[in-house]
């Protein structure tokens, strides 16, 4: 550093640790910034900030420009742990908001809103520094919005050999100061790599992939897969490590590798049914499911599935239902699954469903313990201590308890117990008397009530709705269409599996409103706030909708109300594939782009890796074989297979970053269209025949069980059941 930026540098922070001392204050404005109005609930938390904060918008880039301030953007959302920590202390301090305000342009995003912002900036972290995670804190040059640096927690304090914030704050305004040209070679540089990332020159040309493509061109297409399902079956394995994720993407294309022979690929170290089944078993067993009020929690801070991270997200639940529903067809059937199913739907109607039938989108991970607690306490509505369940349970009660569940009087979290129960068979009548007590000593009510549990939405919510109970986490009640699209294609699926009309109720609700509601200016709107449309839908809404349109109508086949209602739901997710393809194909690669081409994003992604939620571009190419084989549509396979062409070096390459496309693949190379007696749909859709899909047909003649049909044509009709089943098996087998 040299003489002048040194005393630069010295100066502000001594301005700053001036200001900072109780004889240099002077009270903050308490009026809320520009966030006070946001319908996002995660903005309206930094409403009081003393921060300047700009929601994402043109005004907010216009402003930066014309006054020449880097953009601070922070991203984050309302129920992330540490990002309500950052709020709490960075974001609420007098010094650091002078500094912010005077020296930078501070934009606050909301990922659940605009998840194309946060993708950007979270491949480009990951970029600069190796890794990612939220709060996701980043500063940009104003005039071509790309990021110089980034991180994701910054503590108030030096410690573990890192700056302070303030100290970063200081150190990057002087570089946008002083080393200017040093930046745009930054800025130019991660550019590039952003724009390689959604361009493999890689990808193979357009080319069919049913019966007709060549000898070598379906062996190498097999290996892909192969490779593919082996190594989603590896990440799904138990690891040891902490924290621990469901990863449920990989899980539900792991699933895959169970029709298939050992020695389809003879790199496989370890088997899909047993690693499917253990990660079912962490899961439902685990700390991570909440055994007293029905849910799973984000993910747990160990690796033993004990102690969750508190939150629940909306999404999470409905990849859990159907990955639990998938592994209970293909034989995967202890009774603790069944449990955690039914559970988590019951959390849904309690707490997390609209009564204009929509799902909410997450809770918090903290709640106050008392009315005047100043401070939310991270767990304290899900855990127990020895005092309470001492008072609470009788000792024979609490006795069995402790045989079915993980007790001490020292607990498992901060001298409080998280429930993991031991095993997985049924609980016995005195266990669930035990967790029912326990219900209504959390919720102030009964269970079998089915009364609706009113959310706090926001903290002051929280502490003054009167309950008998504890005091809740707060609920963000948007909606967002792609996880009520999960949440709607886990039910369907266990409604057809179980046999449980309510769960397609329920999803039937979420649907409707959707198609009903969900729609402005002739488009699907992503997010709606207290049943009011906003934000224009991204891929992953179309992509997630369309499947889950499609779950339903393979689900109303077998329940009622049945065939008319099926085809509703088949027309809703063809007319939305129709509006998905003129607002969002790529005519130039194929594939989907994330959104419309828009002036505010430096790229226009196209998003093919699996995180906590499948990837739009594998669910959107699964969605056009399952619909090109329901309708017998050629339109839809060229479509898929451009797609998949386009992507085709990720599959090859780097198959542990695209379950969902490798999932799709398999779709490709196996699918099949079954027509079948009304009467025995339930006992196709209580099989696992993943690639394949279902239409009861009410014109079959009567000693015709079904027809299997694939690459425009048809198999020799089947007069048994069992005869059936051997055809489809056959061509999954292939």
């Amino acid at each position: 550093m040299n003489v002048k930026r040194q005393r630069t540098t010295t100066f502000r922070l001594t301005l700053y640790r001036l200001y900072r001392c109780s004889s240099f204050r002077f009270l903050s404005a308490t009026m809320p910034n520009r966030l006070a109005q946001s319908a996002s609930l995660y903005l309206r938390k930094h409403a009081d900030n003393p921060i300047d904060w700009w929601p994402w918008c043109d005004e907010a880039i216009a402003t930066a420009r014309r006054e020449n301030k880097p953009i601070f953007l922070s991203i984050g959302y309302s129920s992330c742990h540490w990002c309500t920590v950052m709020e709490g202390e960075a974001f609420s301090d007098d010094a650091i908001a002078t500094f912010l305000n005077d020296n930078f342009l501070p934009i606050k995003v909301d990922r659940e809103e605009r998840p194309d912002i946060d993708s950007i900036y979270m491949q480009a972290l990951q970029l600069m520094i190796g890794q990612g995670g939220w709060p996701l804190n980043t500063f940009l040059l104003p005039d071509s919005l790309v990021p110089f640096y980034g991180g994701t927690y910054f503590g108030m304090t030096p410690m573990y050999g890192r700056p302070g914030f303030l100290q970063v704050l200081a150190r990057l305004r002087e570089m946008y100061d002083t080393e200017i040209e040093k930046l745009r070679s930054v800025e130019a540089d991660l550019k590039a790599a952003l724009l390689r990332g959604d361009d493999d020159p890689r990808s193979s040309s357009p080319q069919t992939l049913d019966a007709s493509a060549s000898e070598d061109r379906r062996a190498a297409n097999q290996a892909t897969l192969a490779r593919g399902l082996a190594i989603a079956a590896k990440i799904t394995a138990p690891h040891g490590r902490a924290p621990s994720f469901p990863s449920l993407p990989y899980a539900i294309t792991a699933l895959r590798g169970l029709r298939f022979e050992s020695d389809v690929d003879r790199d496989r170290d370890v088997d899909p049914y047993r690693v499917c089944n253990q990660r079912a078993i962490d899961l439902c067993l685990g700390g991570i499911y909440d055994h007293v009020g029905g849910g799973f929690h984000r993910y747990t801070v160990d690796a033993t599935w004990t102690v969750p991270h508190f939150e629940k997200m909306l999404y999470d639940n409905g990849l859990a239902l159907e990955f639990l529903t998938e592994l209970w067809r293909a034989g995967g059937r202890e009774p603790v699954f069944e449990t955690a199913i039914a559970g988590t739907v019951e959390w849904l109607q309690r707490e997390m469903t609209d009564p204009a039938g929509f799902f909410y989108a997450s809770q918090d991970a903290d709640n106050f313990t008392t009315p005047i607690a100043t401070e939310p306490e991270e767990g304290a509505f899900y855990v127990w201590s020895w005092d309470e369940l001492t008072a609470a349970l009788t000792p024979t009660e609490r006795a069995e308890l402790q045989q079915r569940f993980s007790i001490t009087p020292k607990g498992n979290f901060e001298g409080h117990t998280v429930l993991q129960r031991r095993d997985t068979g049924h609980l016995s009548a005195i266990v669930r008397t035990a967790l029912d007590k326990l219900f209504v000593l959390r919720y102030g009510m009964e269970r079998d009530t089915g009364d609706r549990y009113e959310p706090a939405r926001n903290n002051h919510e929280a502490k003054t709705q009167p309950r008998s109970g504890r005091i809740p986490p707060v609920t963000d009640t948007k909606a967002i269409v792609s996880w009520n699209a999960l949440i709607i294609s886990g039910l369907a699926k266990a409604a057809a599996v179980f046999h449980r009309e309510p769960y397609l109720d329920l999803a039937c609700g979420a649907a409707d409103f959707i198609l009903n509601h969900q729609r402005s200016s002739g488009r699907l709107q992503r997010v709606s706030y207290d049943g009011q449309p906003a934000t224009i839908a991204q891929a992953e809404d179309y992509a997630l909708l369309i499947k889950a349109l499609i779950d339903l109508h393979q689900a109303c086949q077998t329940l009622t109300p049945g065939e008319a209602i099926a085809q509703t739901y088949l027309e809703a997710a063809i007319n939305l594939q129709a509006e998905f393809d003129m607002h969002l194909w790529d005519g130039d690669r194929g594939g989907y782009y994330n959104t419309d081409d828009r002036e505010d994003l430096i790229i226009r992604e196209r998003s093919t890796q699996d995180n906590a939620t499948p990837a739009p571009n594998g669910i959107a190419i699964a969605n056009l074989i399952h619909l090109g084989a329901i309708t017998d549509d050629p339109d839809r396979f060229a479509h898929a297979d451009r797609a998949l062409a386009a992507f085709d070096a990720l599959m090859r390459d780097t198959p542990q970053a695209c379950p969902s496309l490798i999932a799709a693949l398999d779709d490709r190379l196996h699918y099949a269209h079954v027509r079948i007696q009304p009467h025995w749909a339930k006992a196709y859709l209580d099989r696992y025949f993943p690639s394949t899909s279902v239409t009861a047909s009410f014109d079959l003649p009567t000693d015709i069980a079904g027809i299997v049909c694939y690459d425009f044509t048809c198999q020799e009709p089947s007069h048994r059941l069992d005869q059936l089943f051997e055809q489809i098996q056959a061509r999954l087998d292939r």
